[in-house]
């Protein structure tokens, strides 16, 4: 019969398998990055080359498109060494299925880059093409986030989570107001959303300073520039009291040039974030290693003290290294390893808090879409707006209309 410690050792070898896997989580998150990254550059040079009509940034164009086929080729070879088989995942399906929609989405590249260099989309469109992939990517690392199994592990995930999508709001705003100072065109509807994308940024780096580390948040702070926070303040001011219709096109290559160089500091400390990341996993693994040794030895001890005797087991007094502290030792493992569960389900309880609110939103947009006949795009924008108008979180509003669940299907035909 298995002995209570057998089970803390298989316990502890069932963690050491999900350290592994959020391992190989984290560095595909990493990868990830990168080309969202590359694809937030891409956005804002695209959306500045075609609302200038071509005349600016056509020779910046292909090699940004080179520089994002070449972290793509490393993204595509990193799903291809996921193992699609593996059962054990707990969210393996969820997975899975937004890196086929990743897949899907990155096939239609070409043909928009295509368009893009023909000028025969607008730049509205071309963004939201672009908007749809990354979502699509951010929402792999959300996965990779809402599967840890360790609290330390989660909040640094949550953090890193969070601080990449402040930092693709901080990409639509640049390809936004690319656009906007590009054209020469502003409005009070232009001038509300741009305002939405600002708070949008500021609640998403607030969630990650609420869930990183201390060193993390003190490297985010010395990042930010003075020169290039003024200067991002004093084109915002422009661009949000202007009247409508008078935005100085030769604007749009600041606007471009600042917005880059924060969001390339943003990207120094995401790197710092998914450097930490792995060095977290691996600091993990390595200590439940260690404990797995430990319990390994102490039930190698434990079985050399019994002997069979008439069919039965009964101690061996002859081999009894660790005497009456064994059974001590045992129920202090048991005791140890239940409080250490339950401290992990509080921690991991909080830092799921934060992706929940995503789920919300999900939820919302899947309801109006079921009752409203909406394309999810236009569930989204339906929230947003309403979000704006409103003044209120995204997440308030999504759960106003989870509130009204029973009523949208009261009223459908």
């Amino acid at each position: 019969m298995k002995s209570g410690l057998s089970f803390l050792i298989a316990a502890r070898r069932c963690e050491i398998n999900d350290l592994e896997q959020l391992t190989r989580t984290s560095a595909l998150v990493n990868v990830v990055g990168r080309l969202v990254h590359a694809l937030q550059k891409e956005r804002g040079i695209s959306n500045v080359f075609l609302s200038s009509r071509g005349a600016r940034f056509a020779g910046q164009l292909p090699a940004q498109v080179k520089e994002c086929r070449q972290v793509e080729a490393e993204l595509r070879a990193s799903f291809d060494h996921l193992d699609t088989d593996a059962g054990h995942l707990s969210n393996g399906a969820r997975l899975f299925s937004r890196i086929a929609f990743v897949l899907h989405e990155l096939d239609a590249l070409p043909d928009l880059r295509q368009r893009i260099a023909d000028q025969a989309v607008a730049a509205a469109d071309a963004t939201a093409a672009f908007v749809k992939l990354i979502t699509g990517l951010l929402a792999v690392v959300f996965e990779a986030a809402d599967s840890a199994t360790n609290p330390e592990i989660s909040r640094l995930l949550v953090a890193m989570f969070n601080f990449m999508q402040g930092k693709e709001f901080a990409g639509q705003e640049r390809a936004f107001g690319a656009a906007s100072f590009a054209s020469g065109q502003t409005d009070s509807q232009s001038q509300q959303q741009w305002l939405h994308l600002i708070q949008q940024q500021e609640r998403c780096v607030q969630v990650f300073s609420d869930f990183s580390t201390p060193a993390l948040r003190e490297r985010w702070q010395n990042s930010q520039a003075a020169a290039t926070l003024a200067e991002l303040e004093r084109l915002r001011r422009i661009a949000c009291s202007a009247a409508a219709g008078a935005l100085d096109p030769n604007l749009s290559q600041s606007w471009f040039d600042c917005c880059t160089r924060r969001i390339d500091a943003m990207k120094t400390v995401e790197d710092q974030l998914a450097a930490d990341l792995l060095l977290l996993c691996d600091q993990k693994i390595a200590q439940a290693r260690a404990e797995l040794q430990n319990h390994q030895m102490i039930l190698a001890a434990l079985t050399s003290q019994t002997a069979p005797a008439g069919g039965a087991e009964r101690l061996n007094p002859a081999v009894m290294p660790y005497g009456p502290h064994l059974d001590r030792s045992i129920l202090e493992l048991v005791q140890d390893q239940a409080s250490r569960l339950q401290v992990m389900s509080d921690e991991l309880e909080t830092a799921r808090a934060s992706l929940n609110e995503r789920k919300i939103v999900e939820r919302a947009k899947g309801l109006l879409m079921a009752h409203r006949k909406l394309s999810e795009e236009e569930a989204y924008k339906m929230l947003r707006q309403t979000a704006m108008s409103q003044n209120r979180r995204l997440t308030d509003v999504a759960e106003a209309v989870l509130a009204m669940a029973d009523y949208l299907a009261a009223g459908t035909p």
